[in-house]
C-alpha cells in the first residue's frame, strides 16, 4: 500500500520560506512520478507540482511557478518542495501523492495526514 507521511508545515509570514519533506512508507519511491497537492479549507485539491520518476520531468502549477521546488531523493525515499516567497493564498494542507504520470497527475494512494501551512503577517 503506498503510504507517505509529510511534514515541514507551520506558521510563516508573507514572503517567508518553508521545506515541506514526504516520506515514502512501505515501498520504494523510485518507480513513480511523485506530487505535491494542496487543499484549502473549502476549497478541491490542487496540484502544485509533480516530478517524474527519472527527474526528467518536472510540472508546476501556475500559482506556483517560479517560486517553489520540488526534488527528490531515491536514496532517502523522500521527495521535498521548497517553498519561497510565500502568500497568503498558499495557505492550506499540503499533500503528497504517487501519481500515474505528471501529464496526468492521476493519484495512485489515499490521502496521508497532510502538513499544514499558514501563511499570515
Amino acid at each position: 500500500q503506498l503510504q507517505f507521511v509529510e511534514s515541514g508545515g507551520g506558521l510563516v509570514q508573507p514572503g517567508g520560506s518553508l521545506r515541506l519533506s514526504c516520506v515514502a512508507s512501505g515501498f520504494t519511491l523510485d518507480s513513480y512520478a511523485i506530487a505535491w497537492f494542496r487543499q484549502a479549507p473549502g476549497k478541491e485539491h490542487e496540484g502544485v507540482a509533480c516530478i517524474s520518476n527519472s527527474d526528467d520531468t518536472i510540472w508546476y502549477g501556475s500559482s506556483t511557478k517560479g517560486r517553489f521546488t520540488i526534488s527528490r531523493d531515491n536514496a532517502k525515499n523522500t521527495v521535498s518542495l521548497q517553498m519561497n516567497s510565500l502568500e497568503p493564498e498558499d495557505t492550506a494542507t499540503y499533500y503528497c501523492a504517487a501519481v500515474l504520470s505528471v501529464s496526468t497527475m492521476a493519484t495512485l494512494n489515499r490521502w496521508g495526514q497532510g502538513t499544514q501551512v499558514i501563511v499570515s503577517s
